[in-house]
């Protein structure tokens, strides 16, 4: 995976949802995108902290795993998009309109991730 990719939607997290200036953990998985020295430069210029698992951990992609897991299932089902474009706004769609606004998630103590953060301010 490009480090331009993932740095290209750090900064976009950072335009869309106002994120911290200062003090935002960022947690990844060792993958070299993450370790390489233009994504940590670019993490030092917003001020946030990189966080990384140790090696072997194979616990800290489980919560993005069963995201995976229940976007195949509820979002795209036996459906298969015609086209990268269809697949795109079919899954920006699933995210913005269901997932993160009315899908309850047992971890967030059954509320939405748009509830529980709004719970947080």
């Amino acid at each position: 995976m490009p480090a331009g990719l993932v740095i290209n939607s750090l900064r976009q997290a950072y335009r869309n949802r106002g994120v911290p200036l200062h003090g935002l953990i960022v947690h990844t998985d060792r993958g070299c995108q993450y370790a390489g020295e233009s994504y940590r430069k670019d993490l030092r210029l917003r001020h946030a902290i990189p966080s990384m698992s140790r090696k072997g951990n194979c616990y800290d992609n489980a919560a993005m795993e069963s995201f995976w897991a229940t976007l195949k299932t509820e979002a795209l089902g036996i459906h298969i998009p015609a086209t990268r474009a269809a697949a795109i706004t079919m899954i920006f769609d699933y995210i913005t309109t269901f997932y993160n606004s009315k899908r309850l998630h047992s971890s967030l103590g059954y509320m939405s991730p748009l509830d529980f953060e709004a719970s947080l301010n």
